[in-house]
């Protein structure tokens, strides 16, 4: 097998000279031996080697050259009665047997060209299956699938921790014990919808412990049925969070509103009992209880109304400022496009921490742009832009809008301001907001517009301030 390698492979030129060294060798015996036996079938061996590197026409022409040979050499008497189908049927031979030899050459080179194609295949399923694998088993989130009737059929280990079951033990339970949200999603009938969606819903653990889960699943069907994957992430911390700042949230404007309203009782309140002494020094009132009552009114509602805003910081963080208007611009611009206007971000780089609470923060920035949305509204060409800058210690964002300025901007940050949008109270937590960690809120006039400049303590006077 080695020999026959060597011999009948390798490059084209090799291939060639030695057919022709054949050849010539061939044809010299058969010149050289006299008698009654041919020698032309010698031919088919050369022609076996063109065979598999030449073409047919090449092919066809070297058995023409073999066929002369053969009939040359040979000793038989050549006459068109016997000669031409001698020459017929060894011409027939040796260009069969050339062109059998390239048939089965190129067969054999798609054969081995497509088992190479199977292979690289082969290999690139198995590493692409086993970096699949590797990831499905390194994710945080839980990775679940399920056949037709709910039964776990593959759960990676982040799975078996979410839901407490022991490892490896998932597959063969079903899946609706623990996210009954999917018991109407998994479909027997193939032909029915399938489903490619996200949604919040309960989810239960091995132990009962229930919690709220963010499934994203999809069915598809296979030979076996149809399946359904589903990824799983744990939202309950995230739920906590959220209700627990919404509460802090809920708390801190509340206290600020009930500020607002104790300010205003207190005025009216001021106002009544410089009336009652008035009346109480002209003596014809003196020892009338009804009059006495009322002081006594006064009095307890200025007591009640005594409660103030304190300056808390106890909520201050460092804030990354950048972030927070990446974030406020990916809230802002959907609905800004959508009502028409334009948005300008200049933001400054290489801007410090600031010092604040962040969610209130955000809230300041929101109700500025909702208050410039509003006062742009039929607006021509409604501009919006939004500045940060460093200015010494400090970073103030400008948030301004070509809506017409504020009449009267001195009633700015009152509250329960006459002709306000609802209670007239935005601008006034906006401000108390803002000071309640250190800030403030200003209003800049501008020809046309109207312009806040939210102003913020940089995080580097508390650090260098702690290494004195």
């Amino acid at each position: 097998m080695n020999m026959y390698a060597i011999f009948f492979r390798g490059s084209k030129r090799s291939v060639l000279l030695k057919a022709a060294v054949l050849f010539i060798a061939i044809a010299l015996l058969d010149w050289a031996v006299v008698g009654e036996v041919p020698l032309g079938f010698l031919y088919l061996l050369p022609m076996v080697l063109v065979g598999g590197v030449l073409g047919p026409v090449q092919i066809t022409a070297i058995a023409g050259v073999c066929t002369f040979l053969a009939e040359a050499f040979d000793d038989f008497n050549w006459t068109a009665r016997t000669g031409v189908p001698r020459d017929v049927m060894y011409f027939a031979a040796y260009a069969s047997v050339g062109l059998f030899v390239r048939e089965m050459s190129r067969n054999r080179a798609a054969a081995q060209q497509h088992l190479n194609e199977v292979e690289q295949e082969r290999d690139a399923r198995k590493e692409a299956e086993e970096q699949l694998k590797a990831l499905i088993e390194s994710s945080p989130a839980a990775i679940i699938t399920a056949d037709s009737d709910g039964v776990v059929m593959m759960a990676n280990e982040s799975a078996h921790r979410m839901l407490c079951v022991p490892s490896a033990q998932l597959p063969g339970k079903t899946i609706y014990s623990y996210l009954p949200s999917l018991t109407n999603v998994s479909r027997r009938d193939p032909s029915r919808q399938f489903f490619r969606t996200v949604m919040q819903a309960r989810a239960q653990r091995e132990d009962g412990e229930t919690f709220l889960a963010d499934i994203c699943f999809s069915t598809y069907s296979t030979k076996a049925g149809s399946r359904l994957t589903a990824m799983v992430l744990d939202a309950s911390e995230d739920l906590r969070t959220h209700e627990v700042s919404g509460l802090h949230q809920l708390l801190a404007g509340s206290r600020i509103a009930v500020s607002a309203v104790s300010h205003e009782i207190r005025n009216v309140c001021g106002a009544i009992a410089v009336v009652h002494r008035n009346l109480s020094h002209g003596g014809s009132l003196a020892g009338d209880e009804d009059f006495e009552a009322l002081g006594n009114l006064v009095v307890a509602l200025e007591r009640i109304a005594s409660v103030n805003l304190s300056q808390s910081t106890e909520k201050a963080t460092e804030v990354d400022l950048v972030a927070l208007l990446e974030e406020l611009k990916i809230i802002i611009t959907p609905s800004l496009q959508e009502e028409g206007v334009a948005v300008e971000w200049r933001i400054e780089a290489l801007l410090p921490l600031v010092w604040a609470d962040r969610s209130s923060l955000m809230q300041v920035f929101l109700n500025l742009v909702t208050n410039s949305s509003r006062a742009l509204s039929g607006k021509t060409n409604p501009f919006v832009a939004i500045i940060a800058r460093r200015e010494g210690l400090q970073v103030v964002v400008e948030v301004s809008d070509n809506g017409g300025g504020v009449v009267q901007p001195e009633y700015l940050f009152h509250p329960f301001q006459a002709g306000a949008a609802s209670t007239g109270l935005g601008l006034y937590l906006s401000r108390a907001f803002m000071r309640s960690f250190g800030g403030d809120l200003r209003y800049k006039s501008l020809p046309g517009g109207a312009c806040f400049l939210a102003e913020l303590n940089s995080v580097l006077p508390y650090r260098s301030y702690d290494n004195d």
